[in-house]
Parts: C-alpha cells; structure tokens; sequence
C-alpha cells in the first residue's frame, strides 16, 4: 500500500497522552486545530511509513478485537468518543506491559483518492536534550536538560501504526516487537489490534533470497557459488526493474530453469512460509537497491562491487584456469579513475 503524501487530505485529528508513568491515560476531549506544520507532520508520518516496504496488511478477528468492534459501525459525528475507546484500549495494555514505550497517540481520520481512512499513530516518546539558561546571583548559569517526552521528527518512521480502510476495515500495520510476559511479541497488532497479518514485501523479499542462497550453498561447491547466485540476483533485479516484482513462483521458474531438483527444492521451502503463489513488489529504494549490485569478496582479499547491468551485458567474464583458479575479465573500460 503506497499513501500519497500531497493526495492526503486531513479530516479530523485528535492526540491523547498515554504515559505509563502516570497510571491512566490522559484523554483529549477536543480535535487538535490543524495548522500548516502540523498538517505536514502528521502526513509526513503517513506517507513515510505506508509508503515503503514494512507495512503489512492484516485482518481483524472480528470476534476478538475490540479496535474491530469499535470502529464496525463507525461514524465521524462520534470522532472523538471513538477516538478514546481506541486509546483505552492501548493504554490497558501499555499499563499491563511496562516494556512497551509510552507515547502520544494521533487518531487521524482522512481521506485519500476518493477512500476513507483512519491512522493511529504511536509516536513514542523520545528523550533529547536541550539547554536552559538560568539567572543567578553571580551572574547567567547555561545548562544542559533532557525533555523525556519529545515526539519523533516528521522525516522518522514510527515503530507502531496501523491505518484502518473505513469502508471495509481491511488495516495495515507497521510495529516493533516488544516484551510480553518475558517474550518479544507483536503486541500492537497481536493484543491491541487482534489481528493477523501477511509478511510484507520487504521480508518476503529476504525470505525469497536467503531460501536461493541456501539452496545455492548446498547444491554448488564452494569455489562456484558466485555464478549461480549473480544469475539469481541478476533475475530478481531485473524482475524488480522491469516489472516492479515478481511471483515468486515465477521467480523460481527463471532462477531454476535448468535445474528441476532444486527448483523444488527451493518450491518446498517457500511452501513452509505459504510463500508458493505470493507476489513481491517493494516500493522503496532502500529495499531493492541492493539488488542493483553484486559485491565479490577474493580469498587474497580483494573486493569487487559489480553493478548487475554490467554482468547481464556480458561486459563481465570469468575464467578457470588451467590450475583451477579464477581470472575475472572485464570489458569495454573507456576510464579508469581511482578514489580515496
């Protein structure tokens, strides 16, 4: 799911105050009046979050979720009211968990392409610090202080947030694990949410290469390795590039088309995670710019960055040589130039 950020418009907003510290939730009784900044602040923290590749999409229970039940036959006349059942909700189980951080909680109903939306925006708090300058008897004192309840900045991505689609409740989901009963938990969408979830596409992405490179490590020697994962890698980037993803059961067809064995090899490891039939599409440079460029690492320690345009053209050759050893050719230089 990709978020727009000039195409969100801003309906209503509300924040309430959920800090463990204190024992109960201080709840707001107004919308916030919504200025320029602020505007651009929480759509900011929108449209960076469900615009990349962690977001997740989920289900409700509807049996079990309260969230589910509130928000079933909502309506904006009752905003706020709802608004505060979500945050007792989250707050009942922050209070119960003291590892879970305390924050601010934006409730934002808005609107996008033509579709009804509502966030809940965790924004932990985040300690900075700051100067103070105090006058005394002998003169101006400057100081160093630490403001513990500091809201992350626009540009951050939040660790836990969800949007909720209105007209069918369907939810995507961003969160951080943390400590429930001595285990790390996806307490925001397992117990505040009460939802399920898909993986998303940056760790399907990471599931679908680590599942290649071990079936490349056990099926080739040590010494041939690279061939086979720069063609995987090769395939992916070009999948990514040219079509914005992939199936990843197609993806087995292309990386393993001449080896059937560990085409099902690789088939039955993706069947473990449900993964067989799932399409991979990442939106962000940051997932699959790795996908760009292979890096080579020599036994006498040279390294080798190779960008994978280059290595499809062919203007990238290995050779085995007589004794068994590798000679890598690179073709069509024009310049060479040397960096520090």
């Amino acid at each position: 799911m990709a978020l727009v950020k000039e195409e969100i418009n801003l309906r209503k907003v509300i924040m309430h105050v959920l800090d463990s510290l204190t024992g109960q939730p201080q709840l707001s009784d107004m919308p916030l009046e919504l200025n320029a900044d602020l505007s651009d602040f929480i759509k900011s923290h929108i449209a960076n979050i469900f615009g990349g590749d962690d977001s997740k999409k989920c289900e409700f229970h509807k049996k079990e979720s309260e969230v589910y039940s509130i928000l079933n036959d909502y309506s904006d006349d009752e905003f706020v009211e709802r608004s505060r059942q979500i945050a007792t909700v989250l707050y009942g189980i922050m209070n119960a968990n003291i590892d879970i951080p305390s924050a601010d909680l934006f409730v934002v109903r808005f609107s996008s392409d033509s579709l009804d939306y509502l966030a809940l925006l965790k924004m932990n708090y985040k300690p900075q610090y700051t100067h103070r300058c105090i006058p005394g008897d002998e003169g101006l004192v400057n100081e160093v202080c630490t403001y513990k309840e500091i809201l992350p900045a626009g540009s951050q991505k939040l660790s836990e947030a969800c949007i909720i689609r209105l007209t069918d409740l369907a939810v995507w989901v961003v969160e951080k694990k943390a400590e429930i009963n001595g285990k790390k938990e996806d307490y925001f969408s397992e117990y505040f949410l009460k939802c399920s979830s898909k993986l998303s596409d940056k760790k399907k992405l990471a599931i679908v290469t680590k599942a290649i490179e071990s079936v490349n490590d056990r099926a080739y020697e040590d010494m041939y390795k690279y061939e086979p994962q720069m063609k995987a890698k090769a395939i992916i980037n070009n999948e990514l590039e040219k079509n914005g993803g992939f199936t990843v059961e197609h993806i087995a067809d292309l990386v393993y088309e001449d080896r059937p064995d560990l085409k099902s090899e690789f088939n039955n490891r993706m069947e473990r995670f449900d993964l067989i039939r799932e399409e991979v599409a990442p939106v962000s440079d940051n997932t699959t710019k790795k996908y760009a460029r292979q890096c080579l690492v020599t036994d006498t320690g040279i390294e080798i960055k190779i960008p994978m345009l280059q290595y499809e053209e062919d203007n990238v050759e290995f050779i085995t040589n007589p004794d068994g050893t590798l000679s890598l050719h690179i073709k069509n230089i024009g310049n060479i130039s040397a960096k520090f």
